[in-house]
């Protein structure tokens, strides 16, 4: 069984990263290759890298800001934004990821998670979920996903819209509650588990880390494989190696920190 991740999101604009509450009110907080050598030293597990406006803004996410923040890293890169086909995929790998979410493309073409699947391998694909509580939903109240940045609401119902991903050939979901989405009151718990319950493959858990125990409660109560974070890391309320001591001391059986490093992987 694969241990528990701490999983840290670098949500880039322009070549920043930048940081906000319920997806707005976005300020800068740093260089993407900065922030992810010195989270891979602190004992991150992974990375993940999203150009938060590509797809608004119709074009593919910054290959050369995901190559310079590639060469810096030894654990996993996941690199999302903008991507709409298989060639998009290959681009981003080519520059240095290791896994490439899709997010908007899904919905435009769900195929494209199976033919990502075939080329690359389930575990270089991870669909990317942005999940808003509608009380009016089109099919009444209940968790629907986003799109493009999560400024477009869609029809499809979060639990259902997971399975359908795994069916179609993803090899993970990275799940964000927008509601919860720098709020730091805690992982959307019921949410994060009617996703985990409902599919075989890892359900990544987004929106919401405001300290510790937060991630204890998305790993234990949540059936979360991993939980991501950047808020309180960004602005220095913790660390990664603290929190991963805290989550030791619970019995959360967390993988050993990184050694730090750099350079071409």
């Amino acid at each position: 069984m694969l241990r528990p991740r701490i999983i840290v999101c670098l949500d880039v604009q322009d070549g920043r990263v930048v940081k906000g509450t319920n997806f707005v009110e976005l300020r800068d907080v740093g260089d993407p290759v900065e922030l992810a050598r010195r989270y891979e030293e602190e004992g991150a597990d992974e990375v993940v890298f999203l150009d938060i406006s590509a797809s608004h803004e119709g074009r593919g996410t910054l290959l050369d800001t995901v190559r310079r923040t590639a060469e810096v890293l030894f654990i996993p890169l996941t690199v999302g934004g903008g991507v709409r086909s298989e060639d998009d995929m290959n681009a981003l790998l080519r520059a240095g990821a290791d896994k490439v979410s899709v997010n908007s493309g899904a919905v435009r073409d769900p195929d494209v998670l199976t033919r990502g699947a075939r080329l690359f391998g389930s575990q270089c694909v991870v669909a990317s979920i942005d999940a808003r509580w509608m009380d009016e939903g089109p099919g009444g109240p209940g968790w629907y996903h986003h799109t493009h940045g999560g400024r477009r609401p869609t029809d499809l119902e979060v639990v259902e819209w997971a399975r359908e991903c795994a069916r179609r050939g993803a090899g993970e979901i990275l799940l964000t509650s927008m509601d919860r989405d720098g709020v730091r009151t805690g992982y959307d718990l019921e949410l994060t588990a009617a996703v985990a319950d409902a599919v075989d493959i890892p359900v990544i858990a987004s929106g919401g880390a405001g300290e510790a125990s937060h991630l204890r409660d998305g790993f234990t109560q949540g059936n979360a494989d991993a939980v991501l974070l950047a808020g309180i890391l960004h602005d220095g309320l913790t660390t990664v190696t603290e929190l991963k001591g805290a989550l030791e001391g619970w019995g959360i059986p967390v993988r050993p920190g990184a050694q730090a490093g750099g350079g071409s992987r």
